[in-house]
């Protein structure tokens, strides 16, 4: 299997960091996460008995990272019985070739994700010129070739399950990416949203440095359906879900997240969906 994989052909370290990066926090016994530079990772298990399931995987070079985190809360030599993926973009795949090629586990992405998963096809390019700040402007120099996991990457199954996650579900949220995905647990409300929205304004570099509170939609520069991306944060703000561990910013629960997502559900075209950009003007939705 390790022949078959590789990184992406413009595979770099990326220069960007806020003040929550290298710090993790257990928002429950069985649920921690842990920034990496601006993107979270997550990981879904009791650290005493010994099965856990990794959603994500970071930066590029951040792999080792990953495993020093790995053993301080599980144990050494500890591994997932399997990675999830609530896309491909970069930033949350960026660590995973390594981190397969040692502990070979599976991969598991939504169906639509997999062209861009095992290096048949690129996503559309970032959007420098799409509305938004620093981050937006600078966003043609992040790596956008396909990684390949080889055969070590499945869809996940038709029927919303996770493999070896019985209590959680899969949502199919797209509009960030054709296979975004999002995770809940029904019996306390969890929800693991990925970019389909995010806590932190993604595009102002400030906002990302100092991890500012409010929620906000998908990253811009990023985002390619814009309809799409609207009809998922509608249907996540359906669950009325009662914490949120998104792709970006930091964990949310309570009042707040519950104010700020029907705003931001009501208030979509204006303040989350940019009033130019690629995707915008040329209508361009490119999978």
């Amino acid at each position: 299997m390790d022949e078959e994989m590789h990184e992406p052909r413009d595979n770099k370290f990326i220069p960007m960091t806020s003040i929550t990066s290298r710090s993790g926090r257990e928002v429950i016994n069985d649920v921690y996460y842990y920034t990496d530079q601006i993107a979270n990772i997550v990981f879904l298990g009791y650290p005493d008995r010994g099965k856990w399931i990794l959603v994500d995987a970071g930066l590029p070079g951040g792999a080792d990272e990953i495993k020093s985190v790995v053993t301080e809360r599980f144990g050494e030599n500890s591994k997932p019985s399997a990675i999830i993926l609530t896309h491909g973009h970069f930033d949350h795949v960026g660590g995973l070739v390594e981190l397969v090629k040692e502990w070979n586990v599976p991969v598991y992405a939504h169906k639509l994700e997999m062209p861009y998963l095992t290096g048949e096809k690129s996503y559309p390019e970032p959007d420098p010129g799409v509305e938004g700040g620093l981050l937006a402007k600078i966003s043609g120099m992040y790596p956008n070739e396909p990684i390949d996991l080889g055969d070590a990457v499945n869809p996940l199954p038709d029927d919303h399950t996770i493999p070896g996650l019985e209590d959680w579900e899969w949502i199919h949220t797209p509009g960030h990416s054709p296979g975004h995905v999002s995770f809940y647990r029904g019996s306390d409300a969890l929800l693991l949203s990925g970019d389909a929205f995010i806590t932190v304004r993604q595009d102002s570099f400030y906002n990302v440095l100092m991890q500012t509170d409010e929620v906000n939609g998908p990253p811009r520069y990023l985002t390619t359906d814009w309809e799409a991306a609207k009809k998922s944060v509608a249907k996540l703000e359906a669950l009325k879900p009662d914490m949120v561990i998104p792709g970006h910013g930091t964990a949310m629960q309570g009042e707040d997240l519950t104010e700020g997502l029907q705003e931001l559900v009501q208030t979509f075209d204006q303040t989350a969906k940019p009033d130019y950009g690629r995707y915008i003007e040329d209508g361009e939705q490119t999978h």
